[in-house]
């Protein structure tokens, strides 16, 4: 048993904390999980759907909470008004695609046979979320989880300590059975021992490559399912034809918003060199309009980083691609305090050999190179360990298509970025991770097929 303790970015101190449960406790609630897992699964599908838009709308009711508890929690600038948009966008696509994609596959019927395949819940589901949008990761996994008909043990990660807690009473307070879904606080042994003893059938879990491998290295030898986000290197590239205002707006927002601690967020730009002075300029005019600040002050655009430690490994990958003889744009804000208060950065003359361009930053910085054509910009968006996704920048949608078919990604945007649509399966490639999220496919991960060979008695 240990004390789990979110230091808040704002000013260092100890915004909340709470005991860890010990493994025998934490293993009998799992076991209440399983139990309680049959009745749920056999309510009907409706009922279960309507339950848990019940809890998100619950949610929603605490927005006015929720907003200023984040900044505390993980400096997201009070202006920006919280996660619940995305959070009940996604939650809502989700119920209202449930029953097509729970449907029985109907195989054939005859006279003598009836065959199908139908979609059935694995169990409990453990999900794992991450504290850079803890309600929106959260909700992907745990909204058609419940829907399905699992039930569903969720663990917050310490930075947004509180998240778990208030989806869990919010879910329970519209109706949701309590040990149908419940929040706990583990340290990595007990999860790990968890994992390894069986008691989760499905694990998703969003976070760092070293997370994802602890996971899978828990999970070795138990065949239990894995769904593993991990990290990013996101690339955007614009051709010569591109918009060039909307591409810097889009694409710079991508690598700044949230203090750059976004999962897609843009970490990498490849230019067209006719383009490139004047996306380097405006970029750099755009960014210099920041105002980085206390995330409790609506005027502030831009909060501290979760964690002075995160804010640390970006200066160090900054002052080595200068010290490389990358060229930094923009000056150190007066409000940078060495410390979790960081100031943007956009660097050029940039290459693959530096960090900036190859580790996730997953920070306030992007590297922006020219490029001469869509071979040299695939090139360089492929040189990557990641592959979430890409964002590219054309009028031509058959060419923007036939690029997006070479790059190794997850998701392929045209003339957007950083956005994760419901319809579509999120997932990734290469040390990203592996399966998928949302969409009907999501369903389909959060299941299991079983298939019914019924031979009729016939006389």
């Amino acid at each position: 048993m240990s004390v789990l303790k979110c230091i808040s970015p704002i000013d260092g101190s100890v915004f909340a904390e709470r005991t860890t449960l010990e493994a025998g406790a934490a293993r009998a609630l799992v076991d209440r999980a399983r139990a309680a897992q049959a009745d749920w699964a056999a309510r009907p599908l409706s009922e279960r759907a309507e339950l848990v838009m019940a809890g998100v709308a619950a949610v929603g009711a605490m927005n006015d909470e929720i907003v200023p508890e984040l900044a505390h929690m993980m400096g997201r600038p009070v202006r920006y008004g919280g996660e619940f948009g995305g959070f009940n966008e996604r939650a809502s696509h989700m119920a209202a695609i449930a029953e097509e994609a729970l449907t029985d596959i109907a195989v054939g019927e005859d006279a003598t046979f009836k065959r199908y395949i139908r979609r059935v819940p694995h169990g409990v589901v453990f999900v794992v979320a991450p504290w850079n949008y803890p309600y929106m990761t959260a909700i992907n996994t745990v909204a058609p989880a419940l829907i399905a008909g699992n039930t569903v043990v969720l663990k917050h990660a310490t930075q947004t300590l509180l998240v778990g807690e208030r989806m869990a009473r919010a879910f329970q307070s519209a109706g949701v059975p309590e040990d149908v879904f419940m929040n706990v606080f583990l340290d990595h042994d007990t999860t790990s021992a968890l994992i390894a003893d069986r008691a989760f059938d499905f694990v998703n879990f969003t976070g760092s490559v070293g997370g994802g491998q602890a996971m899978e290295r828990a999970a070795a030898g138990t065949f239990t399912g894995l769904g593993l986000e991990l990290g990013g290197k996101d690339p955007g590239y614009v051709m010569e034809d591109a918009d060039l205002d909307a591409a810097v707006a889009t694409l710079i927002d991508g690598a700044m918003f949230n203090s750059g601690q976004c999962c897609c967020g843009i970490e990498r730009i490849y230019v067209h060199e006719s383009l490139f002075d004047a996306f380097v300029e405006k970029s750099v005019a755009l960014v210099n309009t920041y105002r980085l600040g206390n995330p409790l002050d609506p005027e502030t655009t831009l909060g501290p980083m979760a964690s002075t430690r995160f804010a640390d490994e970006v200066r160090a990958q900054v002052a080595e691609a200068v010290a490389a003889g990358a060229t930094a744009h923009i000056p150190t804000f007066a409000e940078d305090d060495g410390g979790a208060y960081l100031t943007p950065q956009i660097l050029t003359n940039v290459t693959h050999d530096m960090r900036v361009m190859r580790d996730e930053s997953f920070g306030p910085v992007v590297g922006i190179m020219p490029v001469i054509d869509d071979e040299e910009a695939i090139a360089l968006m492929n040189d990557s360990e990641f592959g979430l996704t890409a964002s590219l920048w054309t009028a031509d949608i058959d060419r923007a298509m036939a690029v997006g078919d070479r790059v190794e990604t997850g998701t392929v945007f045209l003339n957007r970025a950083d956005y994760l649509d419901p319809g579509l399966c999120w997932t990734g490639c290469k040390n990203t991770g592996r399966g998928g999220g949302l969409s009907v496919i999501g369903y389909h991960n959060l299941t299991r097929p079983k298939s019914y060979h019924l031979k009729k008695v016939t006389k």
